[in-house]
């Protein structure tokens, strides 16, 4: 080994935590931006929510349910429009019973930074419970294994979100209290 590809490989091992830390950035904010109530201080309301979630992704993303219970209730959709209007099914009017609370959480992380140093791919579980006005609840587990490409401008984005379901369970009407309406966490 030479001084050059010992720091050769040095740079390239800086780059891949690099990646790894701005993709597990990119995928715990979209889980962020998807929780109920939206934790993000001055978004407005869920168009604005839409457009900040469709920040994360490129152009040509595709955003799928797969497997035998996400196929039909949530399809494919292919590029940022289709995206989009998959958001604003979800969002984009209201619902009754309303969601009121919806929180995600990631576990069991796995991300691989592919050797071009360009793209890469990443594997999560996640929980999330949910809270509807009606007072009937659910807990959802999913897998994710979504895939990512830096941009041109040296910003990694999203390029592929594929989720498939590991269970749904009804929770008992009272499993929750003490939830709040609106979030102030992130207010300055």
């Amino acid at each position: 080994m030479t001084l050059e590809t010992d720091i050769a490989a040095l740079v390239r091992r800086i780059e891949t935590l690099e990646a790894e830390a701005d993709i597990r950035r990119i995928q715990a904010r979209y889980m962020f931006l998807c929780d109920t109530p939206n934790p993000e201080f001055g978004v407005a309301d869920d168009a604005e929510r839409i457009e900040l979630i469709m920040q994360l992704y490129t152009e040509d993303a595709v955003w799928e349910g797969v497997g035998e219970y996400y196929d039909n209730q949530f399809g494919r959709a292919v590029g940022a429009a289709a995206i989009r209007k998959h958001f604003q099914g979800f969002w984009g009017g209201k619902t009754d019973p309303a969601l009121i609370l919806n929180c995600h959480y990631l576990t069991s992380e796995q991300i691989h930074v592919h050797a071009n140093g360009t793209t890469a791919d990443g594997q999560w579980v996640h929980m999330q419970p949910w809270l509807f006005s009606d007072g009937k609840a659910l807990l959802r587990s999913s897998r994710l294994n979504n895939t990512f490409r830096k941009e041109p401008d040296g910003v990694w984005k999203i390029t592929r979100t594929r989720t498939e379901n590991v269970f749904v369970a009804p929770l008992p009407a009272t499993w929750a209290s003490d939830y709040p309406s609106k979030s102030e966490l992130m207010k300055p």
